[in-house]
């Protein structure tokens, strides 16, 4: 087993970073010491204290977003968006705190009064993904802390550096060291830390395979929370529309923004048949002019590398597979440079294809279909077992309410990308996508629990039926 994780930049194969191979027994022992202490500050400190949070990265911006470039191999305007999102959680969460998991009074008889409390749950582990590695586990993070939690965060093997660069400013910030804890390692790190008998919740983000494999292994932990969030494999329709560009721009903002790593990304495209080749065309003469490069290149990439060679030679395989399905390429996956993982965006059309797989291909692949009429359109769609994302581009209203009706995901747009969800929104999917606890606004929901207390001020009782006479 190594000793130490090390991270390397996508876009050249240079050295980014090193740091040893975290314990997960003495990171949830020292959150475990400390977090009593965290939920027993009043509210109005715990706030305060993410407050200077946010102004800490704010202080700390261009080098934030620097290093997460360098270390995803995103343009480093999408860093510098995602640095954004960071520091605008903090009152988008104190908000969603305030309405979601506010102290209430409520009406009760006999001259009683019932109250409405929130309690944290205690230590929660926050496993983050490498394709937004500071704000989705941030997005966990600081809804936990502010409900008086105390975290410890296994970044990606893949993206280290972000995730202790985000804990320095938790730190720094005034968070106590014991209450954001910072688990650096590998998927044996990441499993020993999911199985600890003393953690009370686990916070997730990443693959479906994984998610699946840590919803059984809580099936009989009851008392413990678990809130995953999935992939998707999320279609985007384009029907009735006489605007052919702008169709085009949103499916490649949908498909191939962060090179395809989103798990909002459109995975499929299902067009109207009279509109097929013509939007087709469109969109593959656009992705031609897309620029991929480095972060820092001039002028600015669309997108950069995906995050590794090894998940490059993957996506690689599986456009190869694709085709052996009976896929026609529209544009074949081209890879500029075999010792880097760039990638210029696949198109391919599987409408007669004997075999369409329902898998999260993580990447710049968009499958393309013919649909014959709307209803089939509709149905194609939901052949899935995920149910993230979906969108539909059309002129027709009555279009749309067929489609947001009909549709089976979380995040249903209109004439808009099927990425790019707002913070100050639930976010969060069905099936293969998650468990029914959406992140973003509603993470509140799953960082305290809901106590309801009867209460009077003086002990007052008696037994009106059933005694008999004295």
């Amino acid at each position: 087993m190594a000793d130490e994780i090390i991270s390397y930049e996508p876009a050249t194969g240079a050295e980014l970073w090193r740091g040893p191979v975290g314990d997960a027994e003495l990171e949830v022992a020292a959150a475990r010491a400390g977090w009593a202490g965290w939920a027993a500050l009043p509210l109005a400190v715990r706030i305060e204290t993410l407050r200077r949070f946010g102004n800490v990265v704010r202080q700390r911006h261009e080098a934030f977003a620097d290093l997460l470039a360098r270390e995803t191999g995103k343009p480093v305007w999408e860093a510098r968006t995602e640095v954004d999102t960071v520091i605008g959680k903090v009152d988008i969460s104190v908000t969603a705190y305030a309405e979601r998991t506010a102290q209430r009074r409520l009406e009760s008889p006999m001259g009683s009064r019932m109250a409405l409390r929130h309690k944290p749950h205690g230590v929660l582990a926050v496993l983050g993904p490498y394709n937004f590695p500071a704000h989705l586990p941030n997005g966990h993070i600081v809804p936990a802390l502010l409900a008086g939690n105390a975290v410890v965060f296994k970044p990606s093997e893949k993206t280290p550096a972000t995730g202790a660069f985000l804990v320095d400013c938790y730190r720094a910030a005034g968070v106590p060291d014991a209450c954001i804890r910072v688990l650096i390692g590998g998927p044996a790190e990441g499993k020993a830390l999911a199985e600890h008998p003393d953690i009370d919740g686990l916070l997730f983000t990443g693959s479906a395979r994984t998610g699946l494999a840590l919803n059984r292994a809580f099936a009989n932990k009851p008392e413990k929370i678990l809130a995953l969030e999935m992939g998707g494999n999320n279609p985007i329709v384009v029907w009735d529309t006489p605007d052919l560009h702008s169709a085009a721009v949103l499916v490649i903002q949908s498909a191939f923004t962060t090179a395809g790593q989103r798990c909002t990304a459109a995975r499929r495209l299902i067009v109207e048949d009279k509109l097929f080749e013509p939007l087709v065309d469109t969109i593959h003469t656009m992705v031609g002019r897309l620029i991929v490069g480095a972060p820092h290149d001039d002028p600015q990439p669309f997108m950069g590398p995906v995050i590794d060679n090894q998940v490059a030679d993957m996506l690689t395989e599986s456009f190869l597979a694709l085709l052996m399905r009976g896929g026609r390429p529209v544009r074949h996956l081209e890879r500029p440079r075999d010792d880097r993982p760039f990638l210029i965006p696949a198109i391919i059309d599987m409408t007669g294809a004997t075999e369409r797989p329902d898998i999260e291909l993580f990447g710049p692949i968009l499958q393309v279909q013919r649909a014959h009429d709307f209803d089939a359109a509709i149905a194609e769609a939901n052949d899935t077992r995920y149910g993230l994302s979906a969108a539909l581009v059309s002129q027709t209203p009555a279009l749309y309410d067929r489609f947001w009706s009909g549709i089976r995901a979380g995040i249903v747009n209109w004439n808009r990308p099927t990425n790019g969800a707002s913070s100050s929104a639930p976010f969060g999917g069905v099936g293969w996508s998650g468990n029914h606890r959406p992140s973003a606004y509603y993470a509140a929901d799953y960082c305290a629990y809901p106590v309801v207390s009867n209460e009077a001020d003086a002990a007052r009782a008696n037994i009106g039926i059933g005694l008999r006479d004295a």
